[in-house]
């Protein structure tokens, strides 16, 4: 009998019919073909981090977790494709044994590359974009039990839009199989954390946001302090620093040592992705919102970050500067009435939500967000015209609500 999935806050249960765990590509096709061929579905699954119900699934769910490791490099030209399930934590090491790096990272490292990249991760750095825009190629398999190449690894005159369709899009064009990332040389970082006033932060926002290659802050409700962090390559480093002796993290390492953060404790989270100017207004709301209404309750903390525009068809930073603001509670403190609460400042701030998070937006909202949004689903229908990839989740999501 087949077990109940558990995503990794807990906030999300299933028992689907089915299991698969392929090792290969091929496990991948016949997979697909025996589902596709009896009408059913099937959904990839990473490592299980998005607390939204993508993965959620009563036929196939298909894991990735055995899909893991490097298959090819090349460090003078700065590309390197990787198995789907290779976590972010492993990929790091096995780039750094061929002298090359990730252009960044995310908070967290325990994610599955597919799962990162199909659903938008991101890091923080005003000029450093979101995982997915180092995918420039890789293979999928489409709802027929087809491989499809894109981008550089279909050839030089590739289809633009299924790349820009592929770098995010949740695992509704099929099965990744491998992906191919652009890379930088292996780099060090020089970290540092440090604790201040919110409002010092606020003042010196401008600066901090272009004078470092990594800045984030993580604002306490209940104390009004923020914990500031900023990333450097060694010898880079700013002057500008809070008045004081409040430096209590100096580290320097490896780029995929240094950047992610240690999460013992599991948390819910919601987090939107705004336009770069009016981030910080809109910060300034929702903190007044939160020491108003939420203070008391609150057992977590807000997290700022800031990423560099892209063109992936439905990527959240799609062609502006982004200011992201995410509310994390624990996992076993109440979060519905604080994320309810403060998500329409988001929304009425043009914010478009993270899409492996907790966020209660539909089509037919959605689909304002995003210019090339029709484009998206052209492809998307392309390639998988009978919903073999689809859940009531992701319908509601790109259709419209589900009854």
């Amino acid at each position: 009998m087949t077990k109940e999935f558990v995503n990794w806050s807990g906030s999300l249960r299933f028992t689907p019919s089915d299991t698969a765990r392929p090792s290969d590509e091929a496990a991948v096709q016949e997979v697909v073909r025996r589902t596709a061929e009896k009408g059913g579905t099937i959904r990839p699954v990473g490592s299980g981090h998005s607390s939204v119900p993508l993965m959620q699934t009563s036929d196939v769910l298909l894991t990735l977790d055995e899909m893991s490791g490097l298959v090819s490099h090349d460090t003078d030209a700065g590309r390197a494709s990787l198995l789907p399930g290779t976590g972010i934590a492993r990929a790091g090491e096995l780039l750094a044994e061929h002298d090359l790096a990730m252009e960044n990272l995310g908070d967290v490292d325990y994610q599955a590359l597919a799962g990162a990249i199909g659903t938008g991760t991101h890091g923080t750095g005003r000029e450093l974009g979101n995982l997915s825009q180092t995918v420039v190629g890789g293979r999928l398999v489409t709802a027929d039990g087809e491989v499809v190449p894109f981008g550089e690894d279909s050839g030089p005159e590739y289809d633009a839009d299924l790349l820009r369709a592929a770098q995010v899009s949740m695992g509704s064009l099929g099965v990744m199989t491998s992906l191919t990332l652009r890379l930088l040389p292996a780099y060090k970082l020089h970290r540092l954390n440090w604790c201040t006033h919110i409002d010092w932060v606020q003042e010196n926002f401008a600066q901090l946001t272009t004078s470092n290659r990594h800045f984030d802050f993580y604002w306490y409700p209940r104390s009004d302090e923020a914990q500031v962090r900023t990333m450097n390559l060694p010898g880079q480093e700013p002057d500008l620093t809070p008045p004081g002796d409040h430096v209590h993290e100096d580290a320097t390492g490896a780029n995929y040592d240094i950047i992610p953060n240690s999460r013992d404790l599991r948390f819910e989270e919601m987090e939107y992705m705004l336009p770069f100017d009016d981030g910080l207004e809109c910060f300034k709301v929702l903190r007044e919102r939160i020491k108003e209404r939420h203070r008391q309750k609150v057992g977590w903390r807000v997290l700022v970050r800031t990423i560099a525009p892209d063109d992936a068809l439905i990527s959240n930073c799609y062609q502006r500067p982004t200011m992201t603001i995410a509310l994390l509670q624990n996992n076993e403190l109440p979060y519905e009435e604080y994320f309810n609460d403060i998500e329409p400042i988001l929304q009425d701030f043009g914010g478009r939500p993270h899409w492996g998070k907790k966020h209660t937006m539909r089509a037919d909202q959605l689909r304002a967000l995003y210019p090339e949004w029709e484009t998206f689903q052209d492809v998307r229908r392309r390639l998988d015209p009978n919903g073999v990839f689809m859940n009531d989740y992701l319908r509601s999501l790109f259709e419209g609500d589900v009854a």
